[in-house]
């Protein structure tokens, strides 16, 4: 009798979960797109380095060039602004798209060329394994400030094309998260750990795409390191098998405090 009711229970469950899944699945998937740009004259910073400057000490990997201001960076044709963070903040694992579910590389590369980091800014999900890189003849060393995971701190050797593999994250962040080589001062960059594939940086044109989500109404965060939060509550309605496309996206140009001693 004990069996029974156990197998029955377990068909009921079972027939509940694929009902579930079935109505979602009929609500469909969406993509979402748009752009942010910056409202007011495109600024023009000075760089982070001259390659004059005394303080670039190791003129071989640092100096070949002025090293860019990497913390605001404008197309000046379109205004579009790039390394701006759009995500969700959360999401249930029930709902991610099944192709989306896990990621499709199960590694991303953070690597170093001229003293700079590439990508200035990049999502990493917590199934995947950032490795560490570096192009120059110099030693780099990689420096994370999480708030919930462990923090990381080491020395990337000249030359490592195979590179340094971290530990997972564990769980996401609130926010993106600074990372810096203390070895030289000007390196800095941005990862954004989350535990969905709904999160992406805008490009040079300041253009996002964040493909396959769940049909429904959300509310995104922009967010860009000069400014912290561009937006906490950008809202958007993913309707199945359409594009939602929120065009331009203004950032005024105000919020972004550039100093005077910052431009040309």
């Amino acid at each position: 009798m004990l069996l029974r009711f156990r197998q029955t229970a377990v068909l009921l469950a079972a027939v509940v979960a694929g009902l579930t899944t079935q109505s979602f699945a009929a609500d469909g998937y969406g993509d979402l797109t748009g752009r942010i740009i910056f409202d007011g004259d495109v600024p023009k910073l000075l760089p982070k380095i001259n390659k004059n400057n005394p303080a670039a000490k190791l003129p071989a990997c640092c100096a070949i060039k002025d090293t860019a201001n990497d913390s605001l960076v404008i197309n000046p044709n379109n205004k579009g602004i790039q390394h701006v963070f759009v995500y969700l903040k959360k999401v249930s694992k029930s709902a991610i798209h099944p192709e989306l579910a896990k990621s499709k590389q199960a590694e991303v590369v953070f690597d170093q060329k001229a003293c700079v980091f590439k990508p200035h800014a990049m999502v990493v999900r917590t199934d995947q394994t950032v490795v560490v890189k570096s192009d120059d003849n110099v030693a780099h060393n990689t420096h994370t400030y999480p708030v919930f995971n462990q923090g990381q701190n080491f020395i990337v050797a000249p030359n490592d094309r195979v590179g340094i593999k971290m530990p997972k994250f564990n769980s996401k962040e609130p926010l993106p998260m600074q990372v810096k080589c203390d070895i030289h001062a000007w390196m800095q960059a941005y990862w954004l750990v989350v535990d969905h594939p709904y999160a992406t940086v805008t490009d040079a044109d300041g253009r996002f795409t964040i493909p396959k989500l769940p049909a429904g109404d959300y509310t995104f965060v922009v967010w860009q390191e000069r400014v912290g939060y561009l937006d906490k509550a950008m809202q958007a309605t993913i309707k199945n098998g359409a594009k939602t496309d929120l065009g331009d996206v203004k950032a005024a140009a105000a919020r972004f405090e550039i100093k005077a001693d910052e431009k040309e």
